[in-house]
């Protein structure tokens, strides 16, 4: 299953506990969830995961495992543009993306998914360059597996975003702070 739109976590900026946060986004019709708090001990990141699978479970939704350390058995997993890819090949593998470089790298080893950005300014992605928009994506999105916008990627985006080869959206900061937005994600993807 490649997601079409990816809730990227971030407990920092959830106004509740990140498994209530989550639980609302998926209300909101959320199905797939990357859990990236990498900031945490594994155990406590396990823990974290437990929670969300069973939210995302009932729904027949997918937990993603940022990074490949630490990652449950059987459990996808999405690693950074700088992580090796693992030595035994979980199920899914999607990948960060920020150049046409790592894009063609993520290719050759057979990733699922990746997500490029960032597509608009955002505080979230500084440091990756400038924001690519709807022209940037296009740019580079032929020759590469399924890419997921990520960073500045608002619903009125959404069309822009597919109609330049995107196959989905990958959004953190505006769920976290509000998971009922996740309606309008999805209301544009059915678009």
């Amino acid at each position: 299953m490649i997601p079409r739109l990816l809730v990227v976590t971030d407990r920092t900026q959830a106004p509740a506990p990140l498994v209530d946060t989550v639980a609302a986004a998926v209300t909101a019709g959320a199905r797939a969830v990357w859990l990236r708090d990498r900031d945490l001990p594994v155990a406590e990141r396990a823990a974290l995961a437990a929670g969300l699978r069973a939210v995302l479970d009932p729904v027949g939704g997918l937990l993603v495992w940022g990074g490949a350390a630490g990652a449950p058995a059987g459990l996808p997993v999405h690693l950074t543009a700088a992580d090796p890819f693992p030595a035994v090949r979980p199920p899914l593998v999607g990948r960060s993306c920020h150049s046409a470089a790592d894009l063609a790298r993520a290719a050759a080893e057979g990733c699922d998914w990746v997500t490029l950005s960032p597509f608009a300014p955002t505080p979230s992605k500084p440091g990756y360059g400038p924001a690519l928009g709807t022209a940037g994506l296009a740019a580079l999105v032929r020759g590469a597996p399924p890419v997921l916008a990520l960073g500045g990627v608002r619903p009125g985006d959404v069309a822009g975003c597919l109609a330049a080869g995107a196959s989905g959206v990958a959004v953190m900061g505006p769920v976290m702070r509000d998971p009922a937005v996740v309606a309008g994600y999805c209301a544009a993807l059915a678009g």
